[in-house]
């Protein structure tokens, strides 16, 4: 008997979810509440760099923010760096977010570094859950390093955006940027 492709899968991912289910159940805690500073998007860079108004600043002017964990398809990787650009528009651009910071608030590009929270969603979380970014541990920002690479798990079990088997991204973002160079 021959199964398919897309039955295993499905198989699997039933699978999955049954044991994240039983796993899940007895050892989560209360989910802890961010805290920091809430803002305005004014403009998405790219697919893991959005601009605020700065919020310290008696002038205001634009400051840029790096979400943390994450590393997006650069935006010349076709088609996946602008798809992420594209989704984190769709996810917070205009609206109201709150930045919360680690331990390291800012990049040797003077961006500061932050988790970005709109309404009860982690957005680093969501753009690599939904395939659109690489979950990147970082060596002093790692708060939700763990929950990002759950995500990524999930992304690349479900074939999600840069995971997708048909159309999977070649390159990481670094080894890219490498070739073009």
């Amino acid at each position: 008997m021959k199964i398919s492709h897309k039955l295993l899968r499905l198989m699997l991912t039933g699978l999955l979810l049954l044991l994240w289910g039983i796993v899940g159940v007895g050892c989560s805690e209360p989910p802890e509440m961010p805290t920091g500073m809430t803002v305005r998007v004014e403009r998405v860079v790219s697919g893991q760099t959005i601009e605020i108004v700065s919020p310290t600043e008696n002038i205001p002017r634009l400051q840029r923010v790096r979400l943390i964990g994450i590393n997006a398809p650069d935006l010349r990787q076709d088609p996946w760096g602008m798809e992420a650009k594209r989704r984190l528009q769709q996810l917070c651009q205009g609206q109201q977010v709150l930045l919360e910071l680690d331990q390291m608030e800012s990049d040797r590009y003077d961006r500061l570094l932050a988790y970005i929270w709109r309404d009860e969603i982690l957005v680093n979380e969501e753009l690599v859950k939904q395939g659109y970014a690489l979950a990147e541990a970082g060596i002093y920002n790692n708060k939700y390093s763990q929950r990002l690479d759950n995500a990524q798990r999930w992304a690349r079990i479900m074939g999600l955006g840069i995971w997708n088997p048909e159309q999977p991204m070649r390159f990481t973002p670094a080894e890219f940027r490498q070739q073009q160079s």
